[in-house]
């Protein structure tokens, strides 16, 4: 039930955001296309007459379309792709000549043609070679040998899984991509089922990238809300106040926690309580019928080739190493042209984050072509095609990815955030402003599969309101400003069609539909917990944030322990 009032309420926050990339680019403006060749509802223009455009409700048709058929029927490519035609077919004037034209010329080709899109498809075809050359030169084999399969082993799997995920804090898409395809031989050695390790690798991602006080995260959000703060005339320093909203995060840090209690108790429910005990007690770590995301083929390597840890290892180290060189030294040369005093803040959030880990990428292929042939596993010859094969197994995420994009160009474009939001701001009042903040950037980040996207829409919006209505209340500001930022990485969670949640299906090899089933339980336990335990009676002035985040942790765990049953019978 509560499954279906998020998809329907999602649909009617479908917004304007595109998945922007990850360095802040501006999105890709699409030209050309006017609401008013629809025909439906007089609408008011600026200078003040009628004229022709589409009923407010229609913008929740594509995304709603597409969630709905995703959910049900687990065809992806097929649900995005009717979705995008759907919003395609209304904005060009209901023609289903036009609108198959608009599907391929316009929203696939700017999806790919925007320059954060096109980065975040080259590091994926790239991570993705050199994990093909780290399989099939026995890295993964050896890093797999390394681990035991006693009864306490996938206990340590998790945790390790978890604790990974918090050290590669700079970026959630590296994260995701790093940390899941590190522990996929891992975890399955131990029979964790795959839709458990991309919940893990997704669950911890985006939280600990939007908490980080150094990520790629950081400069986008201090930039929200230093403009905000600027246009409103309050003088707050914004980097001081983003790091005093932090105990106001209450879903991420949440999940976070509840991310390692799953993972030291050996307990799941649900859905996922059913994958974990078929790979445990049948050894199937995806469904059958189920269509990875990616396809690494270690049953390929040959038995006799020895497993070599260090070929799986050093090109991890190799690409967070020049990664992380990549974003001082980038940061640094911007920071200096611009005469501001180099100090890390300023430079983590000058540099190019996208660009770094392009950079750290291609070092780590290189880096694993290196040891491939030096370590005599594959001849130079073998080598290339080992990275082209590895490339070629991401070709089906990459297009989801393509689609994900194109469906939230098409919201962009169609546009009710601005009525989803207006529809609450006559009558709210200000205990209610956080809570309020928090469902709504859920919807919205859950129906356009973006959570930059939705800062983006939301701050300009919410943070006057709440000036406005509740001017001076630091409470209330610093509630509101954290809504936004954990509602987005709800809704992200949610979504089939977040750019992230693709990426941790991709990274784990596992069903992009299986892994939204599995995760979707678990993402709304912890939203509820959240806001019903800490959103709601902090922002009332009933506790502080810190007891907020107390009760909602022992409110979690209790209620995880009743609900759930031990995976080992």
């Amino acid at each position: 039930m509560v499954l279906a009032v998020l998809v329907v309420v999602g649909g009617f926050a479908a917004a304007t955001a595109s998945a922007i990339p990850n360095d802040g680019a501006a999105p890709t403006v699409i030209q050309n296309i006017s609401l008013n060749s629809i025909p439906g509802a007089a609408v008011e223009v600026a200078d003040g007459g009628p004229e022709s455009g589409p009923p407010a409700w229609v913008s929740i048709l594509p995304p709603l379309f597409a969630i709905a058929l995703a959910l049900l029927f687990r065809h992806v490519l097929v649900a995005l792709t009717l979705g995008v035609w759907l919003g395609a077919f209304l904005i060009s004037g209901l023609s289903p000549f036009a609108s198959f034209a608009r599907l391929l010329d316009t929203y696939v080709v700017n999806a790919i043609a925007d320059r954060g899109h096109a980065s975040i498809l080259v590091f994926s075809l790239l991570l993705g070679g050199m994990l093909g050359l780290m399989t099939q030169s026995g890295g993964a084999k050896g890093l797999a040998s390394w681990v035991s399969t006693d009864g306490t082993s996938r206990r340590r799997g998790q945790l390790t899984t978890w604790f990974l995920g918090l050290l590669v804090f700079f970026d959630d898409y590296a994260n995701s991509l790093l940390v899941g395809s590190s522990m996929r031989p891992v975890t399955d050695r131990l029979r964790i089922s795959r839709e458990k390790l991309a919940f893990l690798v997704d669950a911890t991602a985006a939280p600990v990238a939007s908490l980080a006080l150094i990520s790629s995260w950081i400069g986008v959000e201090v930039g929200y809300i230093g403009d905000q703060f600027t246009h409103l005339g309050i003088e707050r320093d914004a980097y001081l106040t983003f790091i005093e909203t932090i105990p106001f995060r209450f879903y991420p840090i949440l999940m976070l926690i509840f991310v390692a209690w799953i993972a030291f108790r050996g307990r799941d429910f649900g859905p996922m309580l059913r994958a974990e005990r078929r790979a445990l007690e049948e050894g199937l770590l995806a469904r059958a019928g189920a269509q990875p995301a990616s396809d690494f083929h270690e049953e390929s390597v040959p038995e006799e080739l020895p497993g070599r840890p260090m070929n799986a290892l050093i090109p991890v180290v190799v690409v967070v190493f020049v990664a992380a060189i990549g974003i001082y030294v980038d940061g640094r040369a911007k920071v200096l042209s611009a005469g501001m005093e180099p100090s890390l803040r300023a430079i983590v959030g000058e540099a190019s984050s996208s660009a770094a880990i392009l950079w750290g990428t291609g070092a780590g292929c290189l880096a694993a072509l290196a040891l491939s042939v030096w370590s005599g596993a594959l001849s130079f010859g073998k080598s290339i095609e080992a990275w082209m094969s590895g490339m070629r197994s991401m070709l089906f995420a990459a297009v989801i990815l393509v689609l994900a994009w194109s469906l939230g160009a098409v919201c962009r474009d169609l546009d009710t955030a601005s009525f989803l939001i207006g529809a609450v701001g006559d009558w709210i009042a200000p205990a209610w402003i956080p809570a309020t903040v928090f469902v709504m950037a859920a919807l919205v980040s859950f129906a356009t599969g973006t959570s930059w996207g939705t800062m983006a829409i939301l701050f300009p919006l919410v943070v006057p309101l709440a000036h406005e209505i509740a001017p001076g209340n630091e409470t209330i500001l610093f509630g509101t400003v954290s809504s936004i930022l954990a509602g987005s990485v709800w809704g992200d969670h949610c979504s089939p069609i977040s750019d992230t949640t693709v990426l941790s299906s991709m990274a784990t090899s596992c069903d992009h539909m299986d892994h939204v089933r599995t995760q979707l339980p678990y993402a709304l336990f912890i939203g509820g917990v959240s806001l019903l335990c800490a959103e709601l009676p902090v922002a009332a002035g009933w506790y502080g944030p810190w007891v907020g985040l107390l009760l909602g942790a022992a409110v979690m765990i209790g209620a995880f322990e009743l609900l759930s049953r031990p995976v080992r019978r």
